[in-house]
């Protein structure tokens, strides 16, 4: 039950109406692609420059981006309003802070992969749900930091609902203070501190677990920038979305 004061906290979100960026060519992808270093890790700035069109290139990183948008609108209030659905019931997401590259959004599909395909592109900051008809229905992520990297093809072994938290023992050896939630003591408890967030996608390379996950966070700020220590993060209401358009084995690419 929803006490008053939480559910004040909860429905407090402000909004907004998205400037809806031009497309990667898949050319541009690709060649993105073949230079960019990959990232993705146990989840607890170096920046790239960005392609929109191959005839129109516009650079972009993320300590020079747009400001958010000015003002609210019924679409993104919609998009990233409070979800009281939830096991823990999500806050608004006050996306007129967030770049409006980084909003949810389809365009036209960049990759060339087949529909159905997650496609990472660390060194933009979006993740790309391929679909029918050249389209892709894009993300805005947050990635790992240099030095915590991972590329390549794998498969969406399994996904979980407010899943727990169990920080590698490479983690915990940073970070001695993350040992409370050692697999040993049984991980961390979901909710809303937890660092996956509302859902998460577990990867698995040629049947192993590569420890990368796709998930949610609570730190909107964090969406267009490399703080992770490794896996790929997007805002809350983003990996609701994503977790109910993938199976299990969906095919991922990360570059």
């Amino acid at each position: 039950m929803i006490g008053p004061d939480n559910k004040d906290r909860i429905l407090n979100g402000v909004s907004a109406h998205a400037r809806i960026s031009r497309p990667l060519s898949r050319r541009g992808f690709l060649a993105l692609g073949t230079a960019a270093t990959a990232a993705l890790a146990g989840c607890a700035g170096q920046t790239t420059r960005r392609f929109v069109d191959e005839t129109t290139p516009v650079y972009r990183t993320p300590d020079n981006r747009t400001s958010g948008l000015g003002r609210a609108s019924a679409y993104y209030d919609a998009m990233y309003g409070p979800k009281l659905d939830e096991q823990f019931p999500l806050p608004a997401i006050p996306y007129t802070e967030i770049d409006p590259a980084y909003l949810r959004q389809e365009v036209a599909d960049p990759t060339g992969e087949r529909p159905g395909t997650i496609v990472v592109s660390t060194s933009d900051r979006f993740l790309y749900l391929v679909r029918e008809n050249g389209r892709a229905m894009r993300y805005g992520v947050g990635i790992g930091r240099q030095g915590f990297s991972w590329s390549g093809r794998a498969i969406v072994q399994w996904k979980q609902k407010w899943p727990k938290w169990t920080p590698p023992g490479e983690m915990i050896a940073r970070q001695p203070e993350l040992e409370r939630w050692s697999a040993e003591n049984g991980g961390m408890p979901p909710g809303l501190d937890n660092p996956l967030g509302a859902r998460a996608l577990y990867i698995f390379q040629n049947g192993e677990d590569t420890l990368y996950r796709l998930h949610g966070s609570p730190e909107y700020q964090s969406i267009g920038k490399a703080v992770s220590s490794g896996c790929v993060r997007l805002l809350n209401q983003d990996i609701c979305d994503l977790y109910d358009r993938v199976p299990n084995r969906t095919p991922i690419l990360v570059t």
